[in-house]
């Protein structure tokens, strides 16, 4: 009776054990080899616990600067903790396997399991499962490290794709950047039609973030070279540049610009979907955005009194740009604040007032 209680036992413990392994395992191939958005436990935990740590450094910050410098280790300090979790529940899910295989003490188990998973050479049993167990955690163990450092240059290649955009951004609309500068600077030099180019050039950007922001959650957190700049309030830039021509500047359309809006958004509601912030996708144009018709007028009165040609009728320039706003308001306005971005007119200086679960909970 004893003996089949202790056979139970370790059957128990050796599939607990098991389980743990193929957990850690089946997580590392979603982030680092699955080459689409996966829901998985352990980076959202893991990256939502170091953020609590974060949030409650941040708290000291008097400036944005030192929020900033507060916040830029989140992102490369989540994914080494990731690794470690990884590793911790492989080293605990063989000691689990060797406990119930050999007959040993739960010291000389540990002891076993992290020499194998370490590559180390310090402990083995002369057992073939003890054996075969070895050879598998100690290759698992040499992939998650080769995983991880083939992931790191992925990961920059986006980063310095995305940047380069973003950087270039600055000579168009200023630090911060806003939407008025940049139909001011193109009116100066005689070139709003140029933005043709500008929207299909940001069109491509938008399409490459979706991807690389969904595939590769961790780079959402990766901050901009410089304090004041930011993926996030780049992109509401743009999209409210080709909101605010489309609607009031009067010159000829583009399609093109609508075009660039509707990559915008769909790539924001697909990050926004990433990191479980709901949003409506069934829109109406005249549902509320958090930009208010007096800001609307004190931009079209600043872009007139440049000289930049606008439309006469501006209560139709007020609903069309609403029209266009309204598709990718909640979901810029959700990220910019998960993000920490930096302050930027009508992106990251105001928040929702009725935000979604997560960004409530985020709040709390």
């Amino acid at each position: 009776m004893i003996n089949l209680f202790l056979l139970t036992t370790r059957g128990i413990v050796f599939l607990l054990g098991g389980i743990s392994v193929v957990a850690a395992a089946l997580s590392a191939v979603r982030t680092f080899v699955l080459p689409r958005s996966a829901a998985d436990i352990f980076s959202r935990s893991v990256f939502g616990l170091v953020r609590l740590c974060f949030d409650l450094h941040k708290r000291r910050a008097r400036t944005y600067e030192e929020l900033d410098r507060s916040m830029e280790l989140y992102a490369p300090l989540s994914l080494v903790a990731l690794l470690s979790t990884w590793l911790l529940c492989i080293l605990l899910g063989y000691m689990a396997m060797f406990w119930a295989v050999v007959n040993c003490s739960i010291y000389q188990a540990f002891k076993i399991s992290g020499s194998s998973l370490f590559t180390l050479g310090i402990a083995s049993y002369d057992f073939f499962p003890a054996t075969l167990l070895t050879f598998t955690e100690a290759m698992l163990g040499l992939l998650l490290v080769a995983l991880l450092i083939s992931y790191l240059p992925t990961i920059y290649t986006s980063f310095a794709r995305r940047e380069t955009a973003v950087t270039l951004l600055e000579t168009h609309a200023g630090a911060p950047p806003s939407s008025i500068e940049t139909i001011k600077r193109y009116h100066r030099i005689g070139g709003l039609e140029q933005l043709h180019e500008v929207w299909k050039t940001w069109e491509i950007w938008f399409v490459e973030i979706e991807e690389s922001h969904t595939s590769l959650g961790s780079l959402s957190f990766f901050r901009s070279p410089q304090p004041q700049r930011s993926w996030i309030t780049a992109a509401g830039t743009v999209l409210d540049t080709a909101a605010l021509v489309n609607a009031a500047v009067d010159i000829p359309h583009d399609p093109q610009a609508d075009l660039c809006i509707r990559a915008g958004y769909l790539s924001l509601r697909y990050i926004a979907h990433f990191f479980n912030i709901s949003f409506d996708p069934n829109l109406a144009p005249t549902d509320p955005i958090s930009i208010t018709r007096k800001e609307f007028d004190l931009a079209y009165n600043e872009l007139s009194a440049a000289g930049v040609p606008m439309k006469t009728d501006r209560e139709q320039a007020w609903r069309d740009f609403a029209g266009w706003r309204v598709n990718y308001d909640k979901a810029l306005l959700a990220l910019a604040e998960l993000t920490v971005a930096p302050r930027a007119p009508w992106v990251s200086d105001r928040f929702l007032l009725h935000p979604p679960r997560t960004l409530a909970r985020y709040r709390r």
